[in-house]
């Protein structure tokens, strides 16, 4: 499934303050889904390298009213919240948002879990910390996750509402977001679902010396390569070009039925 973004920030890395108006949101949101999205993610804090920290109000303010306007002109779309704050995912859940994304992995706010097991929502469970001290990269990012896949469980969410992303760009080097990459089959081993988000991420800029803009086939690559080891949700800006890819894979892996004649 392809997941579109749509922030509704001032300063988001790529398309802060594009969609700000009521108008916009849901023109986007239409254009999104027509395109190929089956998920709506959307975020009222951008979390770019250096982003300023907003209060639980402001966000709430930012995401509600960008909640009601999708799910007012896409009754049945998915939609996802992108936050780490419970007092956020409540209210957003209460607007009509259907499963969290939370980029701190239940961790910065353990409370979120709580809230996805009381309204049976899923959870998306990213991989995050607060600096690069690995002691065994990837052994520590999979401890991480399953710190996090825990601290649902214990919540009461049940191992089906339970994703995980393995944070691709976050407090990793180029280097370390490629080999997660590399050994993402090794996150589904987990046996719950992988959600992806390279769209667009500095990492592919700096292997394609492009700017952010021009990132579409860098990030195609690699939503391919984590399709074929076994992701299942994808997180993109570039909806209908990504989901050409993934319909295309999906035919090669067999996975939809091949064309008669």
């Amino acid at each position: 499934m392809v997941m579109g973004i749509l922030n509704v920030t001032p300063d988001s890395f790529s398309d802060g303050g594009k969609y700000i108006t009521e108008q916009e949101i849901k023109d986007q949101a239409i254009r999104m889904v027509e395109d190929g999205a089956a998920i709506i993610d959307i975020g009222g804090e951008s979390t770019r390298p250096g982003y300023r920290e907003i209060p639980a109000d402001e966000e709430i303010a930012r995401v509600v009213p960008a909640i009601q306007a999708v799910r007012e002109v896409l009754p049945d779309v998915w939609i996802s919240i992108d936050t780490w704050k419970s007092e956020v995912a409540l209210a957003a859940i209460e607007a009509g948002a259907d499963m969290i994304n939370d980029q701190w992995g239940a961790k910065r706010d353990p409370e979120i879990a709580k809230i996805a097991a009381a309204f049976t929502t899923p959870i998306v469970l990213m991989h995050n910390r607060t600096d690069r001290k690995y002691d065994d990269f990837f052994e520590n990012v999979k401890q991480d996750l399953q710190e996090s896949i825990e601290i649902a469980k214990q919540a009461g969410v049940p191992d089906h509402h339970i994703l995980i992303d393995p944070g691709f760009g976050f407090v990793k080097t180029p280097a370390q977001n490629l080999e997660v990459l590399r050994r993402i089959d090794e996150l589904v081993a987990f046996g719950h679902e992988v959600l992806l988000g390279t769209s667009r991420k500095s990492t592919i800029g700096l292997v394609l010396d492009l700017p952010v803009e021009e990132r579409v086939e860098g990030t195609g690559a690699t939503v391919v390569y984590g399709q074929v080891k076994g992701c299942t949700i994808f997180r993109v800006h570039d909806v209908k070009s990504i989901a050409r890819m993934i319909t295309m894979t999906d035919a090669i892996l067999g996975n939809i039925s091949a064309p008669q004649n």
